[in-house]
């Protein structure tokens, strides 16, 4: 009987998760179904990094495109933390609001440095 009112505890994620499968392959098959499939000059052309769109796919990186992309995860960690911070500030009072200041510093200090090392100048 106990496992029974458990398992019922999880139904609405089943559920969620299940309307949530169904409408992504929904929304694929009508894009498929829907879509022009003619790729033109336009749509093969390099992306915005720069590399061709069908090229070898073992060709070399340059390692900014890595330290880049390593900032971008940094700073959406940063973020992450941030949030649930912000709400629970009144909870964990000076001690907590000071551990997010030296988080945040370390940071900055690491993001000054990665700054005049060069790492987020593109050429």
């Amino acid at each position: 009987m106990a496992s029974t009112e458990f398992l019922s505890e999880y139904f609405p994620i089943l559920v969620f998760l299940l309307v949530a499968g169904g409408m992504s392959l929904v929304m694929v098959l009508l894009s498929l179904f829907a879509a022009k499939q003619k790729p033109d000059a336009e749509k093969n052309a390099a992306y915005e990094c720069g590399f061709d769109a069908f090229d070898d796919a073992r060709s070399r990186f340059d390692v900014r495109y890595y330290l880049v992309a390593i900032l971008f995860i940094i700073f959406d960690l940063e973020i992450a933390f941030l949030f649930p911070w912000a709400v629970s500030l009144g909870k964990i009072g000076l001690f907590g609001f000071w551990s997010m200041v030296v988080f945040l510093g370390v940071l900055t200090i690491g993001f000054i440095y990665e700054w005049k090392k060069g790492a987020l100048d593109w050429e």
